[in-house]
């Protein structure tokens, strides 16, 4: 009975830590339902470079920085300048408390992207975008995935 018991609560914790990992192919849906294929001249390749170096599609990755703030989320947003993590002095610019970056929706998260990309410095505002995907062949990261 323990032994049941005990494989049954290891079982739940592995989905609950599988449960904050998105697909590949999953996300570039959503992001592509979102309107992100072209968003500011970046393709959905980007975006998935993004999410991969920045917290290898991790939708619940929170990060300390050395200067007090917190990055958020699958493109780990930083409560520095974008939003709100009741810890840290922030500019909000997204209007938007860091915990919502966290949500499965995504939703926040992307448009809280949207408005960064939109600011000046584009994608360049993340340095994991600028140090492994700036100007390179990224058209890898759709293959085998299906938007239609």
């Amino acid at each position: 009975m323990a032994r049941a018991l005990l494989l049954s609560l290891v079982s739940c914790l592995a989905a609950v830590s599988q449960a904050s990992l998105i697909r590949r192919c999953d996300l570039a849906k959503v992001l592509h339902e979102e309107d992100l294929d072209g968003f500011e001249g970046y393709s959905l390749s980007d975006w998935l470079c993004l999410a991969f170096v920045q917290s290898n599609f991790n939708i619940s990755k929170v990060n300390e920085n050395t200067d007090g703030s917190f990055d958020y989320g699958i493109f780990q947003i930083n409560s520095h300048y974008w939003c709100n993590d009741h810890k840290s002095h922030s500019e909000n610019l997204c209007d938007v408390d860091c915990q919502e970056l966290l949500s499965p929706n995504l939703l926040s998260t992307i448009n809280c992207a949207k408005k960064i990309v939109s600011s000046a410095g584009g994608m360049k505002n993340w340095v994991g975008w600028r140090l492994h995907c700036s100007g390179r062949p990224l058209s890898y990261w759709m293959t085998g995935c299906h938007l239609g």
